[in-house]
């Protein structure tokens, strides 16, 4: 059920997930030849990309967006989605209750609990992030033909492997690891600390409140990791390249340096209307819940 409601709502949410990819990783465009000049903003790049591509590359690289979101083989047999079965895993392994144990420990095992989810199953789908990164940043370059680098998501595989090996798949995957921790652990963490808390009385079973809290929350933890975000997806731009960043640290001075901290923030607009589609996730869970099971479980099933 966690797999079906985030590939709706990332499916959903393509086009502008898109846009903000190739807005936050426009310089590095631009560094390879494959973009002519930078976007003014979310409404030019989607002109441009519907101009030069067509319609239907809004989705391109959505295919492996939501691969990572269905079901992989792991031992935890429960609801689905890996992130929403690692998170019901290490909620039991943290095990405060908010009646015994008061509110702040309870509040700190959901952040705990998210964070620990998001960094274990980022091992799983990463190789499919990067994919997806590289595809949706595959503009039509005006300098290279009006060719795109890659052919597809196999495509993807086979040229990385071929220049860069493995390692070009998970380039930046330390740096991921801090920034789903703080990603997740707010995005779940705070959502089943804060529901039992705003989502009372007449509120309870309101789609839209639960809508619209998942929407902030959302927010507030794509905002708060963004930087780290940026720093992650432009060390992918560079598998394939000759001048790689050394190190994560070594492209965060360089992003600094060169194009200065507004930078680190490039797409930031585009990620909180994305922000929608991750709050459906969260509250449209709930509602499949209650359709299927006649009851919630919470966003993790537990």
């Amino acid at each position: 059920m966690g797999g079906v409601s985030a590939a709706v709502s990332k499916t959903a949410a393509a086009p502008i997930e898109r846009v903000k990819l190739l807005i936050q990783n426009q310089d590095e465009m631009i560094k390879a030849g494959r973009l002519s000049e930078p976007y003014k903003g979310i409404g030019d790049c989607f002109s441009r990309t519907m101009k030069d591509e067509g319609m239907m590359s809004l989705w391109r690289g959505n295919t492996a967006n939501v691969i990572r979101y269905f079901p992989t083989q792991v031992s935890f047999n429960r609801l689905q989605a890996l992130n929403f079965a690692f998170k019901d895993y290490f909620k039991k392994l943290f095990n405060f209750r908010k009646d015994r144990d008061g509110y702040w420990p309870w509040f700190a095992g959901n952040l705990a609990s998210g964070g620990a989810a998001g960094a274990s199953s980022l091992f799983f789908v990463y190789s499919l992030d990067y994919a997806r990164t590289r595809l949706a940043n595959d503009a039509k370059a005006a300098k290279k033909g009006g060719e795109r680098q890659f052919n597809g998501l196999v495509d993807v595989y086979k040229k990385t492997m071929a220049t860069d090996g493995i390692a070009g798949l998970y380039r930046g995957f330390n740096i991921s690891c801090v920034g789903i921790i703080v990603y997740r652990g707010l995005y779940f963490g705070m959502y089943d600390s804060l529901k039992p808390v705003v989502l009372t009385g007449s509120l309870q079973d309101s789609f839209f409140a639960s809508f619209a809290l998942g929407w902030l929350i959302t927010n507030g933890a794509g905002l708060a990791s963004y930087p780290i975000d940026t720093v992650r997806r432009r060390m992918m731009m560079t598998s394939g390249q000759a001048v790689k960043y050394k190190s994560s640290m070594d492209a965060f001075s360089q992003i600094l340096k060169n194009e200065g901290a507004k930078s680190l923030f490039k797409g930031a607009g585009a990620n909180i209307l994305r922000a929608v589609a991750g709050a459906g996730v969260l509250a449209g869970y709930d509602k499949l819940q209650m359709i299927v099971f006649g009851k919630k479980y919470g966003s993790g099933g537990a």
